[in-house]
């Protein structure tokens, strides 16, 4: 999940320049669910929306962040089993739920005891073995909860423990364009913590929206992998290239994961996964599964999945990089 798969997909927002259409670029950025956000919104006349925006992170804050006590998840973590979900919660576990079953249990929101067990969360680091992670496993599955008829959450285990930092960035980004919707906003630009959603166009310089992506090779220095164009869709990137470990004997860089289907740390030779999807929450939690998944894996459920569209950087046995693009990703390069 990202909160353990370091999370270096920072997008730059490229849009500037001269305005022959008499649009207003309307701008709204900050802080909020531990990341920054930028906003960018035309309209013909100036517009705030900081109030509204605030309200919606609020509302997340209060639905889905397990670092506020009083959250719905948290109390449900606490093993309060009474707790009616809002709309958003619900919203959140069907799509990991059907992300769950899709990628074979790769996306699993229930994994962060196994987080901290081995030393990538907040909490302490315990010393594992097979006894250990074979009695971890038990609190982990999404088959092991269910949202009932009357919104409540039953979970096999008490001690099952829910964590959407996964999806909850992209998903926080899909409700703001859902307030952007709403006040009849058509050209938008929205990014959270590197997620991007964009409906229509840069209209002040008649262009679509361009966006960029690092290149995960650069160690101590952002460089641009490739610039995209962006219409009408969510783009979600997951990587965690910056934090690897170096095999002492082969000299081999590989990047730390935890296997949710196994409850052990494996080397990963995916560095970096950006996805694209009709909406944020969906690229987020997919590009999160990618950085789990064996490549061929990831390969193989593009091959079903072709609403997705994927742009893979991963190293080979020799430790050389190679990319791969679905068609449909590689038609929206943008060419120097």
């Amino acid at each position: 999940m990202n909160r353990f798969l370091a999370f270096f997909s920072v997008l730059f927002l490229l849009s500037c320049g001269s305005n022959p259409s008499g649009m207003v670029r309307n701008e709204t950025s900050g802080g909020a669910l531990g990341t920054s956000y930028n906003l960018i919104y035309l309209s013909q006349d100036k517009l705030d929306l900081q109030k509204q925006v605030d309200s919606v992170f609020d509302a997340i804050n209060h639905s889905l962040s397990t670092y506020i006590p009083a959250s719905d998840i948290s109390k449900i973590n606490q093993g309060d089993s009474t707790v009616v979900v809002d709309e958003m919660f619900q919203e959140v576990f069907q799509l990991s739920q059907e992300v769950y079953g899709a990628t074979e249990g790769y996306f699993d929101p229930t994994v962060g005891i196994l987080v901290n067990a081995w030393g990538f969360g907040p909490e302490k680091q315990i010393q594992m073995d097979s006894t250990r992670v074979d009695s971890l496993l038990q609190y982990v599955g999404f088959n092991k909860v269910e949202l009932t008829e009357e919104n409540t959450i039953r979970k096999s285990n008490p001690n099952i423990y829910f964590d959407f930092n996964a999806i909850a960035k992209g998903y926080s980004i899909d409700r703001l364009a859902k307030l952007m919707d709403s006040k009849g906003i058509e050209n938008y630009l929205l990014e959270v913590g590197g997620e991007l959603v964009a409906k229509g166009q840069n209209q002040i310089k008649q262009k679509p929206w361009i966006v960029g992506i690092d290149d995960p090779t650069m160690e101590n220095e952002r460089k641009l992998k490739a610039t995209i164009r962006l219409e009408d869709r969510a783009l979600a990137s997951s990587g965690n290239y910056r934090h690897f470990r170096e095999d002492p004997v082969t000299g081999l860089k590989y990047v730390h994961t935890i296997d949710p289907t196994t409850g052990y740390t494996k080397n990963a030779n995916t560095l970096a996964a950006t996805v694209l999807a009709d909406n944020c929450a969906k690229a987020d939690a997919y590009a999160t599964s990618f950085m789990a998944m064996d490549l061929d894996k990831v390969l193989k459920l593009l091959t079903v999945k072709r609403e997705l569209e994927a742009y893979i950087i991963f190293i080979d046995e020799k430790g050389e990089t190679h990319e791969f693009m679905t068609p449909g990703f590689e038609a929206l390069i943008v060419k120097n």
